[in-house]
């Protein structure tokens, strides 16, 4: 299929989600831009968190894993249902007592006006440089199937997406990511069945038999047992329940629509929902990575890691198929991008600036103040996505998990100290501890091979990170006085 009929369809979908927007964002103010005016329906969130969750990354990543590290991933995967489980039933009855619209406000009730701010600046940083991964991963692939035969340039590919994702969401905010991330993510879902069900159909096999053929090559594999590998099952397993926690939990782009649901138990209702239907969503995609496997074996296909799923897509497929991959790769792209850039906008305006406690400013004021915000974090994405470019990662699933190992880490620490101890901390000193714990986190991780005679730590890093944080804050505090 010709670049111009491809790019023709990313037009068209991206006219619907302008459609969309425009009548979700109608009579929108700040309040709709933050939080929906806390009248989300649930299952519409739920729905589209899976989206979020995900992203492009997971879309292109992970089933291009499976050669490598067969479906290891869903050791992670087990353990994020134990993240989420924690979040529904500690975290979020925290969040809805205190009426939060940004949940770093927590942190200023119970450690103080610097730790709330440090622990907005860790999100910030955190989310900058992990969205900006996922969106160079997609635009990467956009570029080089689709406007590269135009002759347009990398930046410039980079710089249209950005401006499609602020053209519907400069208005609505999370009212209108609520609605555009359900249909983004129907269309990545449907995307992949499809994906999977023409390649069973191509190859002439039933579910089993293809179990059977990809364990016969070592795919099927889940459990690593070695102790000293990065990848052993209990590492995994407890960094995965550490990772959704303190991704989705702690991470104000997630928790922003989960407080936009009006009742509690309702917002309940819709994590335990997203988190029993994304392991099944995650463990199609492990299949599927299998199967793309077993099929760039009988057309010949070299490309492995990140560029197996798009090449054989666009390559190796009828026409329709590889159109229905693009649609899905954007849907993929952006409930991530267009979230992030929303929930860094909020942050930054009720957590750096204070524009919620602000009487000087009227509404007009605020509002312009928000949108400014907004586009500078736009320009922000366009320089992190050139960066990423040129470090130019084969693997974006271990970049994002490395990142968040230590980025998320101080986040971890300052909500865990806040929750499980009663004591005062020296708030002036907090952020030279977040500080500290993720360099120490650095040392370990560069010197590991020559200090642990073998012993691999891998997505744990985050934990550690964690505990450091919260051994210095016990460190500059004291018993809380009556």
């Amino acid at each position: 299929m010709s670049p111009a009929l491809l790019f023709s369809f990313v037009v068209a979908y991206f006219v619907l989600l302008l459609c969309v927007a425009w009548y979700t964002g109608r009579n929108a103010n700040n309040d709709s831009f933050f939080i929906g005016n806390r009248n989300s329906n649930w299952m519409l969130v739920a729905f589209g968190m899976i989206g979020t969750t995900l992203s492009g990354v997971t879309f292109v990543s992970v089933p291009g894993g499976v050669g490598k590290s067969a479906f290891a991933y869903f050791q992670i995967t087990l353990g994020y249902v134990v993240g989420y489980f924690t979040i529904a039933y500690v975290l979020l009855p925290l969040y809805y007592r205190m009426q939060l619209t940004s949940i770093y406000n927590y942190l200023n009730h119970r450690l103080g006006i610097v730790s709330y701010k440090t622990g907005a600046s860790f999100f910030i940083l955190s989310r900058v440089l992990g969205a900006t991964a996922r969106l160079y991963l997609v635009v990467n692939i956009l570029q080089d199937t689709i406007l590269s035969s135009f002759g347009v340039p990398f930046w410039a590919t980079t710089l249209i997406i950005l401006l499609m994702i602020l053209l519907y969401t400069y208005e609505g905010g999370v009212k209108t990511i609520v609605y555009t991330d359900t249909l983004q993510t129907t269309c990545m879902l449907l995307g992949l069945i499809i994906c999977t069900f023409y390649i069973l159909n191509y190859l002439h096999l039933g579910f089993g038999e293809s179990l059977h053929l990809m364990g016969q090559q070592g795919m099927t594999r889940v459990f690593n047992l070695d102790v000293d590998s990065k990848h052993f099952f209990v590492k995994e397993f407890v960094a995965g329940a550490f990772i959704s926690l303190t991704m989705t939990g702690m991470d104000q782009e997630m928790m922003q629509k989960n407080i936009s649901v009006k009742t509690l138990g309702d917002s309940q209702k819709n994590i335990v929902t997203m988190t029993l239907t994304l392991v099944v969503v995650i463990a199609l995609f492990l299949f599927l990575g299998g199967l793309l496997h077993l099929y760039a074996a009988q057309v010949n296909e070299p490309a492995t890691g990140d560029k197996l799923f798009p090449a054989i897509a666009l390559h190796h497929m009828p026409p329709v198929v590889s159109v229905i991959f693009i649609i899905a790769l954007i849907s993929a792209l952006f409930p991530s991008a267009d979230g992030a850039l929303t929930a860094l906008t909020s942050s930054f305006c009720i957590d750096l600036i204070g524009m919620q406690r602000r009487t000087d400013w009227n509404d007009v004021q605020k509002k312009k103040i928000r949108q400014r915000t907004h586009l500078i974090f736009a320009a922000l994405f366009l320089a992190f996505v050139m960066l990423f470019k040129w470090i130019n990662n084969t693997s974006m699933v271990n970049v994002i998990l490395q990142i968040a190992a230590y980025t998320y880490g101080p986040l971890l620490g300052l909500f865990s100290f806040g929750i499980l101890s009663k004591r005062e901390v020296n708030d002036k000193l907090v952020p030279i501890v977040c500080l500290v714990a993720p360099l120490i986190c650095l040392a370990i991780d560069l010197n590991q091979a020559a200090w642990f005679n073998g012993f691999q730590i891998g997505p744990e890093l985050l934990i550690l990170n964690g505990a450091l944080t919260y051994t210095g804050l016990f460190f500059i505090s004291k018993r809380k006085t009556a």
